[in-house]
């Protein structure tokens, strides 16, 4: 048995911990036997209580059409008081050898709470007693942040020049864990092992701005990155609950997904202007959405307008669950693929 603490209020390096704990465990399993995830919303009961014997009940089902199960505690802060995760040591002091445990106490989803309760020292105790490799996630303060920036960039696809370095300590500041989106949002736009200069970092490192959707379409369409990014967060913004959050980038997501799918449609129909544009695509009023899915369509061409939906559909699979990510970090990553396909 298999068992890890991952503790942190970061989500984004919270998520990258569970991602990279539970791609270990499962390897090349079939996820969809082997993995349980349960959240703060699983933990309440029908009385609107939160109960923490679910994890407990989960890790102790035993695997069904395979060997082992991962069953992952996710915003386990929930249960800071004794009488609260008395039955997380009970699961810690008998565990099931046939499950992988990834216990995660970090901040629930309520937005009546502002702060992660602290550890309690008896569960701590309790996961090193029963093996547990513990890890915390939150990124240092003061001068060892520097050192663990450019670990986290040392470990990446990727290679940072010297100019590249500074103009990401420059961009960052204090709020280091950021980096872990940046890194991500570059490694999907440019490639694995691509070399990352300055100029890359003012271009994808995206900014505070404001928006409407059409003005992120045509950001979208030049291959303007930059421009592209900085708009995002009025749309999903980073403050509020992860619901409403996660709610703002479906529905974005929707917005995206019905242009790529109606240039699509467009592509190789026997249209040749707007009008007849619009009409293929049912459309009614102002043929002009009609012609500038028309002219992009034709711009990307059928191979990247493949790749487009494939992009958009892994998007969805990753706000899901697949990945761990905070839902602004995954349409980061989306719609810096998207307008880096214009760019090409």
């Amino acid at each position: 048995m298999a068992l890890r603490l991952i503790i942190g209020d970061d989500p984004i390096l919270t998520g990258e911990a569970v991602t990279a704990a539970v791609d270990e465990l499962v390897g090349t399993g079939d996820r969809s036997l082997m993995l349980e995830t349960l959240t703060e919303a699983d933990y309440r009961n029908d009385d609107g209580v939160y109960e923490a014997s679910k994890v407990l009940d989960a890790a102790r089902t035993p695997p069904f059409l395979t060997e082992r199960r991962v069953v992952v505690g996710r915003h386990l802060s929930r249960f800071s008081k004794k009488d609260d995760y008395t039955p997380i040591l009970e699961l810690l002091a008998e565990p099931l050898e046939t499950t992988d445990l990834v216990l995660v106490w970090e901040k629930g989803v309520d937005p009546k709470v502002d702060r992660m309760p602290a550890l309690p020292k008896a569960l701590k105790e309790a996961a090193e007693v029963a093996g547990a490799l513990v890890q915390q996630t939150a990124a240092p303060k003061g001068k060892a942040a520097g050192d663990w920036l450019r670990d986290q960039l040392g470990a990446s696809s990727l290679q940072f020049e010297r100019d590249a370095v500074a103009a990401i300590e420059d961009l960052l500041g204090e709020d280091r864990s950021r980096v872990v989106g940046l890194v991500r949002t570059l490694e999907g736009a440019l490639g694995a092992d691509a070399t990352i200069n300055a100029d890359d970092v003012a271009t994808f490192g995206g900014d505070a701005g404001s928006t409407v959707p059409w003005a992120l379409d045509d950001a979208i369409d030049k291959g303007d990155v930059a421009t592209a990014l900085q708009l995002l967060p009025r749309l999903i913004p980073y403050a509020g609950s992860p619901t409403d959050r996660n709610g703002a980038a479906f529905r974005l997501m929707a917005v995206l997904h019905k242009r790529y799918s109606n240039m699509l449609r467009l592509d190789g129909a026997d249209v040749r202007d707007e009008k007849a544009a619009a009409q293929l695509l049912g459309m009614k009023g102002s043929t002009f959405p009609a012609k500038k899915a028309m002219q992009q369509g034709r711009k990307l061409g059928a191979e990247k307008l493949s790749r487009a939906i494939g992009l958009l559909a892994e998007a969805d699979l990753d706000l899901r669950g697949t990945k761990d990510w905070p839902p602004e970090l995954v349409v980061e990553v989306l719609v810096a693929r998207l307008a880096n396909l214009s760019r090409r």
